[in-house]
């Protein structure tokens, strides 16, 4: 009765729900209170992150991702979950403006998410959220160690071999 439906064609862009990586993401993103919430989907794919997070109660959500396809995939599927044009953001990731939101989801490759992660803490505000995928388990602990400079990590969750990490960022809420 009280669930979500979201309903998504990928295009060419990653990210259908099926993959451990965004499940892992999603059944995160159902167990917590988004009203009020600005979210940044890192990555974005299809904007699966976002959409979700907006159908769960965010008020806004920013989708980047360095695929032009993948703005465009994010951009129909917005339209076909009836998320209204200004309430989802979309940027690709080398014109991102300097933001500062209350949750970053990135569900991007290790390697990416390790080069990224000074630019990715950034976006994040004291007190706000991370989610972070895409990481196979034997590299979740360099992940890990990477972020902790900025965040509080908690223990982390896997499915199939993949991971999911979350932390807290470190100073005052706003």
């Amino acid at each position: 009765e009280d669930a979500v439906c979201l309903m998504l064609d990928p295009g060419l862009a990653f990210g259908t729900g099926t993959h451990p990586t965004t499940a892992l993401c999603l059944g995160w993103l159902d167990q917590q209170s988004l009203a009020g919430q600005q979210v940044l989907d890192f990555g974005c794919g299809s904007g699966i992150l976002a959409i979700a997070a907006l159908l769960l109660g965010a008020d806004k959500a920013i989708g980047t991702d360095n695929d032009p396809q993948a703005l465009i995939a994010s951009r129909d599927n917005a339209q076909r979950n009836q998320i209204a044009e200004q309430r989802f953001d979309l940027f690709m990731a080398d014109v991102l403006p300097q933001l500062q939101v209350d949750l970053c989801l990135a569900n991007i490759l290790s390697g990416p998410l390790q080069e990224l992660a000074p630019t990715i803490s950034a976006t994040v505000k004291p007190g706000g959220g991370l989610v972070l995928s895409g990481i196979l388990e034997q590299q979740a602990q360099a992940v890990n160690e990477c972020y902790q400079q900025w965040f509080d990590m908690t223990p982390w969750q896997s499915r199939d071999g993949w991971v999911r990490l979350q932390g807290v960022k470190r100073g005052a809420a706003l």
